[in-house]
């Protein structure tokens, strides 16, 4: 298996991490310390919600947001039988970048520098898939550089 199926894996599960010990952990407290019953988690209603479990549940959205769009890429190069060491690199790149960005968005309050923190890690990952898109782009039309 080449290095971005192994990111694409990572990622999924990086996704379902994000998922349970952020969102399901915070809901199952409230629930089982009767602060809160299953039905006060409606979808997609953020008033009331501290601002943390905002957070946490933007986190798990981004992740889901992101993680077809590097699945696409990361499948099309195993497809097309693209595997280079800028290609692992790139992928290695998103990987640590999504983690990053996930961990700022859950663990610190919103601010003006943690915007921009959380905005440059998201930066790095369009940019690395970018490139990964332009690698494969390049070696499916003119073949492996040199």
């Amino acid at each position: 298996m080449t290095i971005p199926l192994w990111v694409l894996l990572a990622f999924t599960v990086w996704t379902l991490l994000v998922l349970v010990v952020g969102v399901g952990v915070y809901r199952w407290r409230r629930i089982l310390s009767g602060l809160a019953k299953p039905v006060d988690f409606p979808g997609g209603v953020p008033e009331g919600a501290p601002p943390v479990y905002r957070r946490l549940t933007r986190a798990h959205a981004n992740c889901v947001e992101n993680l077809p769009v590097y699945a696409a890429i990361a499948l099309t190069a195993a497809v097309a039988g693209i595997n280079t060491p800028r290609l692992d690199q790139l992928a290695i790149a998103v990987l640590i970048a999504r983690i990053c960005q996930t961990l700022t968005h859950m663990l610190f309050p919103e601010t003006n520098r943690t915007v921009r923190i959380r905005f440059a890690f998201f930066f790095i990952q369009v940019s690395a898939m970018l490139w990964m898109v332009a690698i494969i782009a390049m070696t499916a039309a003119f073949g492996p550089s040199p």
